[in-house]
């Protein structure tokens, strides 16, 4: 499989370390030195373009690769305002668009519990406090993470006596007794060699309950981004993580 890179920094490098490791071709890196002049016609030789740039580059890389008629697995997160337009422009033009704000297999199976635990958690009220922690390294732009949001929305979903998440940084307070019953808060740390860490905890008068996922290195994102864009070969349309593994 022949590989173009739309960003390249320390998930691209990673991905670039497995993937020629496991026989794949790099044919494109996509960096801040060529950025400026990166078009369609870059993408002639590639398979396939893994991207993972920054908030304010995204849409127009994917729209170059779409161009190309290049299939896209995107993994940048923090731009989900201009996720649904790019959506409908690859279903109406037969492009082809798989997207994760996180592709480790183990977040992606932490996702189903933390679906499961909300359902049961609806029926018992006496959980009336609901807290989601997660923590990245200092490079990390968006807050809260995607993988977070991803998180809350599943909460939200399920839980109705919650109505909507609140972010809050590492130096504002949370109070989780106070007026906002219906308030679901993402406390969002970033700290020096932190990969990925994320807490989901509820409390009642008598206990809590917690669940964690904790990233031990990039390599487990960087695998997930490959077995996508091998996945997707052939395919039209968008798919996600639970399209891959059959969630």
């Amino acid at each position: 499989m022949k590989i173009a890179l739309i960003g390249y920094g320390k998930m691209g490098k990673a991905i670039e370390r497995l993937a020629v490791k496991s026989g794949h071709e790099i044919v494109l890196k996509v960096n801040s030195e060529n950025r400026s002049t990166f078009s369609a016609a870059d993408l002639k030789d590639a398979d396939v373009a893994i991207e993972f740039s920054k908030p304010d580059q995204v849409s127009k890389n994917i729209m170059i690769a779409f161009e190309a008629n290049v299939p896209v697995v995107c993994g940048t997160t923090g731009w989900s305002a201009q996720m649904e337009e790019v959506e409908k422009f690859c279903q109406a033009n037969g492009k082809t668009f798989f997207y994760a704000s996180n592709y480790s297999i183990g977040v992606n199976l932490f996702y189903v519990i933390n679906m499961r635990l909300a359902e049961l958690m609806n029926s018992q009220p006496q959980y009336d406090e609901v807290l989601l922690h997660e923590s990245h390294h200092t490079a990390k732009l968006d807050s809260p993470s995607g993988t977070a949001i991803a998180l809350a929305k599943q909460i939200l979903a399920e839980v109705k006596r919650l109505k909507h998440w609140v972010n809050y940084k590492a130096d504002e307070s949370i109070d989780l007794h106070g007026d906002s019953d219906d308030e679901l808060p993402i406390f969002s740390t970033r700290e020096e060699d932190t990969i990925g860490t994320h807490i989901v905890k509820y409390f009642s008068d008598t206990d809590e309950i917690e669940i964690i996922h904790k990233a031990l290195s990039r390599d487990g994102f960087a695998l997930g981004a490959l077995q996508a864009a091998e996945w997707v070969k052939g395919k039209k349309g968008v798919f996600g993580m639970n399209d891959l593994l059959k969630l």
